[in-house]
């Protein structure tokens, strides 16, 4: 692409913020489940030198994720650069009463809010979405006129006329990965640095899969592998003279005790005991198509009840359950975390740190792991990186950096 390629208008407005016109490509990288200790320790063990070089000279920063910290609603929030409350997606999963049906938020028309890479596009910028997971790719890339918007769980299957690139495999020297494998997320990366060298695209959205995140903890030998592979790709995308931007969905943690048993509290269990089976619903936002390496269990939960539940006695019942951590109700949750009322229960649940929250014992089958329990969702993996190859200066006083900051503070240092 040519340098007059990425002339276009000076700014754009999307979603009450205002975006620079980037003058270089933009790569922002989701890690997902990616809390600072895993390049951390990556660096620590040497299997990261470039990532410490590039923070030597670029900013090395912490922001607060969307809640619940979980892969659907951050992914969007990036895309959109703002919360669920104004995109709608407030999860991987939702009960909607008015149809009495539960549903995967995957659907475009869930979405409520245009997305950075929709305006974008349709102003004549280049832009290029690869996502690790063919659930997220209708949603991010509806709208986009022209560009690329593929996923590597579904490489072999990209064509130009539908993703706007065919031959992946061939053009990344990769065979098909498994889902659940760390190769589905070198395959996004891969790809990314193709069609960044061959393309230039103005905006670059990198979405990787948690399935590492949630099998190894920070420093161990599976980890670490995995982050000195990213660390590669890294420096090719640094070395194409791309603006990098490296942040995470959420953040992950162990969620059982010292003998590796995981922790769940059953919080459909206890209602049923409470108000009789059935009576209330227990919605686990973390489900999605694949659940082999957490068994639908998180540390955040909705509960929809009947009206005549007696709610404020209920809460307080809740908030005794050892490993809960906070009970708030609609109108608190939708103040403290920007979201959208009518697509969650009376009630949300956070657990502890170490703990997660499910229905019943017979629904969450996790038989088959063969590590302990780790997993998110709740304000103990809001935390999460925000790794720039530039220094960040400029932000407002005060400011509370955000994970869905990324393509805000990309096209600021783009356009200089």
């Amino acid at each position: 692409m040519s340098a007059a390629a990425f002339e276009g208008p000076e700014r754009l407005d999307i979603n009450g913020r205002t975006y620079a016109w980037p003058r270089r490509p933009v790569v922002v990288v989701c890690v997902d489940g990616s809390e600072a200790a895993y390049h951390e320790r990556a660096i620590a063990d040497g299997r990261m030198p470039f990532l410490e070089r590039m923070l030597e000279r670029g900013a090395d920063l912490r922001a607060d994720c969307t809640m619940p910290s979980f892969t659907n609603p951050n992914n969007l929030s990036i895309a959109t650069g703002a919360p669920p409350s104004v995109h709608g997606i407030c999860g991987n999963y939702f009960y909607d009463p008015d149809t009495d049906t539960e549903v995967m938020m995957n659907a475009p028309e869930l979405l409520r809010a245009e997305t950075l890479f929709e305006r974008f596009s349709q102003e004549g910028a280049l832009v290029a979405v690869v996502t690790a997971k063919d659930k997220l790719r209708r949603l991010l890339g509806r709208g986009m006129r022209g560009g690329m918007c593929f996923s590597a769980e579904k490489a072999e299957e990209a064509t130009a006329e539908e993703h706007g690139i065919g031959k992946v495999l061939e053009r990344t020297g990769m065979a098909q990965p498994s889902v659940y494998s760390a190769e589905l997320s070198e395959l996004v990366m891969a790809a990314g640095v193709a069609v960044l060298e061959s393309d230039r695209p103005q905006l670059m959205y990198l979405s990787l899969t948690d399935y590492i995140q949630h099998k190894h903890a920070p420093a161990s030998p599976v980890a670490n592998d995995f982050y000195a592979m990213l660390d590669g790709y890294f420096e090719r995308i640094d070395a194409l003279g791309a603006v990098l931007v490296v942040t995470a969905d959420h953040g992950m943690n162990a969620k059982a005790d010292g003998e590796g048993t995981a922790r769940v509290v059953f919080l459909q269990e206890f209602l049923d005991g409470r108000l009789g089976g059935g009576a209330a619903r227990v919605v686990l936002p973390i489900t999605d198509p694949y659940t082999v390496h957490h068994g639908a269990l998180g540390s955040y939960a909705t509960v929809h009840l009947p009206p005549d539940a007696g709610l404020a006695g209920l809460a307080d019942e809740m908030r005794r359950l050892p490993g809960v951590c906070e009970v708030l109700t609609r109108e608190e949750a939708c103040a403290r975390f920007e979201l959208p009322g009518d697509r969650i229960g009376e009630l949300v649940v956070i657990a502890e740190r170490n703990t997660v929250l499910g229905t019943t014992p017979e629904r969450h089958d996790i038989s088959g792991f063969t590590e302990p329990l780790r997993s998110h969702g709740g304000l103990t993996e809001q935390r999460v990186p925000f790794l720039v190859n530039a220094p960040v200066d400029g932000l407002p006083e005060g400011h509370r950096l955000r994970n869905f900051d990324s393509f805000w503070v990309g096209t600021q240092l783009a356009a200089r």
